[in-house]
């Protein structure tokens, strides 16, 4: 997953703008651990199903392709 870069300075707080000098501002920490990992599971499975069955691949460009051409007519 993905790590931020905190602390690049002992005197900065994270999320703080370079010129507002603010001390005691309450910064919240990223919840989205869960959710990136969902997503990256769920990417993950695509590539999988892709290699293993490719024909799930072409009937969802089928599906897609049918669908946005309905809605240009």
């Amino acid at each position: 997953m993905t790590q931020h870069v905190r602390n690049k300075e002992p005197e900065t707080v994270p999320g703080a703008s370079a010129d507002l000098d603010v001390r005691d501002r309450d910064v919240t920490l990223r919840r989205g651990g869960v959710l990136e990992l969902l997503g990256l599971t769920l990417v993950a499975a695509a590539g999988v199903l892709f290699v293993l069955r490719p024909e799930f691949y072409e009937a969802g460009v089928h599906v897609f392709a049918t669908r946005a051409a309905s809605l240009v007519h």
